[in-house]
């Protein structure tokens, strides 16, 4: 595979994410070099695992992991094949909603020495939640933050691959507003960078391959017996509100879905003290009274 040249910015998210008690090593995955992100907490707590969503990286998560850390045994942050500093799907592959499955399935499985409180975004959403079905007994609570993965009109799935399609600054600032609740004033900074990123091989890939077909039956998602999780901002303005309602219909009783305040598509890059306190609280939830698991 040809190097990629990273932006600034993933590398300072790497320093920042080593700094705050995380290493970078890199897993061998289904032929997959993907590259993790993972430390030791302070607390008793079981593991988080962190998944992003498409075009971005675990530095994004980087604020939540100060958060967390005192609270949780180990925190995990795998990025997605062609993302971050993960390699692609190598000569002769692409990037497909099954490959992520596959390889975030096969690197989990190895680094995973506990059942883990699994959190996906967007696209991370999507595949925390394949996760949970391909490996139940490895998951012990599931935060789906904005998920992707519901069951779309061929109409609603058209115009969310429509909206990656950018070409200039300003639509890429356009794009980036809708996925912050109240975008930050140097969201101009680097908003140039981004049509870039969008133009990935690795985001291209996933673009043209995914299709609605890929969500999970209601049947599978009904099937799932581990505490479930569902934050969807009140200022969510990339999904469709289609999305939050199959979801609202088709998951399991025992899923909380909850709709804050000054949450957006993103909201670890906003609210991230509040997205972590929310998982503390459903992570001491998951493990019983007092929140204390043993290894």
């Amino acid at each position: 595979m040809a190097p990629r040249i990273l932006p600034a910015a993933e590398h300072l998210a790497r320093f920042a994410l080593h700094r705050r008690g995380l290493a970078s090593t890199t897993v061998r995955a289904h032929g997959v070099d993907l590259h993790v992100y993972d430390g030791a907490g302070r607390g008793r707590l079981p593991a988080v695992v962190m998944i992003h969503g498409l075009a971005a990286g675990g530095g994004s998560f980087g604020p939540m992991v100060t958060a967390l850390l005192p609270h949780v045994r180990r925190v995990i942050v795998p990025e997605l094949p062609g993302h971050g500093f993960s390699a692609g799907a190598g000569e002769g592959r692409t990037v497909t909603p099954e490959l992520l499955a596959d390889v975030i399935g096969d690197a989990l499985d190895g680094l995973l020495t506990e059942p883990a409180v699994v959190l996906g975004n967007s696209l991370g959403g999507a595949v925390a939640l394949g996760y949970a079905l391909r490996r139940p007994e490895r998951v012990r609570g599931l935060v789906l933050v904005s998920p992707a993965g519901a069951q779309l009109a061929a109409d609603e799935w058209r115009a969310l691959v429509a909206a990656f399609d950018l070409d200039t600054t300003a639509e890429a600032r356009r794009f980036l507003e809708r996925v912050y609740h109240r975008p930050p004033w140097f969201l101009a900074l680097f908003a140039h960078e981004f049509p870039a990123l969008l133009r990935r091989p690795a985001v291209r890939e996933i673009l043209a391959s995914a299709t609605p077909e890929h969500s999970p039956t209601p049947d599978a998602l009904a099937a799932l017996a581990m505490p479930i999780l569902l934050l969807w901002g009140r200022s969510e303005r990339l999904l469709p509100a289609s999305a939050l309602a199959w979801f609202r219909q088709h998951l399991p009783p025992q899923t909380v879905v909850e709709e804050p305040e000054g949450f957006g598509h993103a909201p670890q890059l906003e609210q991230p003290g509040r997205l972590a306190a929310r998982v503390v609280e459903f992570a001491k939830d998951c493990v019983g009274s007092g929140g204390v698991s043993t290894p």
